[in-house]
């Protein structure tokens, strides 16, 4: 039997660079997938390129950084798929680089406001469903910023290191319910968003980054995937309130 087998598996953020990886991978392990989105012309093309690897895959308009429309799209997985298995927290934004001196309150907010906030905001209903069935695993999407600071991204910094306090209180809390909750940190990989922070289309910033990696490469959104399909299943029965690094060793050095 595969690893989600019949599980239902709610992922914001869902449909692009690690979450579409992970929506594919989770598809491809007998799961049942709602992807969280804001809803945009990009989105409605997005869906289509997924629907044509995950035929079944449901589209839930959400902006994360709202607590009711994060609700409501948790109400709306249970009522299509009765249950909610795993939850995988992944929106977020990299936000504009500077300074903390030079960075408007609108800055911070807007990144806050869906990495740190919008976590907690799907994170409440999750529990709540998962609290009345004894069952559930919650990954949280955070970074290897959520352990270490950045030059220029003190609000990105700021949020992910917040997904990790929240995901081990909330291990904490919830371990008696059969509620299994980690976090996830993965390290420079290659995504739309790294294109978009000017690295993996800029030669000399793209060969500083990876010179960091003691593995000399970026990573790729499959790998976050497979280390978000053992900490979805059974496999990691025994882990929670971890934060799992997924980094070629940029933390080790």
């Amino acid at each position: 039997m595969r690893k989600l087998q019949n599980k239902t598996v709610f992922i914001t953020g869902g449909l692009s660079g690690i979450g579409r990886a992970c929506a594919i991978a989770a598809a491809t392990e007998g799961a049942n997938i709602a992807i969280a989105y804001r809803k945009s012309g990009v989105s409605d093309k997005a869906m289509k390129e997924i629907k044509k690897k995950i035929p079944k895959a449901v589209f839930i308009e959400c902006d994360v950084s709202v607590f009711a429309k994060a609700q409501k799209a948790i109400e709306t997985v249970v009522a299509k798929f009765g249950t909610l298995d795993v939850a995988l927290n992944n929106a977020g934004i990299l936000g504009e680089s500077n300074k903390i001196g030079d960075m408007t309150e609108e800055e911070w907010h807007k990144v806050i406001d869906i990495n740190l906030n919008g976590v907690f905001n799907c994170m409440k209903p999750e529990l709540a469903q998962m609290e009345k069935q004894k069952k559930g695993v919650i990954v949280n999407m955070s970074s290897i910023f959520g352990k270490v600071g950045f030059i220029g991204s003190s609000h990105y910094v700021a949020a992910k290191h917040g997904v990790i306090g929240l995901t081990k209180s909330a291990a904490l809390e919830y371990a008696v319910e059969g509620i299994r909750i980690n976090a996830i940190c993965p390290g420079f990989i290659e995504t739309p968003m790294l294109a978009k922070a000017g690295i993996s289309n800029h030669e000399d910033a793209k060969k500083h980054i990876i010179g960091l990696h003691p593995m000399k490469r970026f990573g790729r959104p499959e790998e976050v995937a497979s280390a978000f399909i053992f900490l979805a299943c059974n496999d990691s029965s025994f882990i929670s309130g971890t934060a799992l690094e997924i980094d070629g060793g940029f933390l080790a050095e």
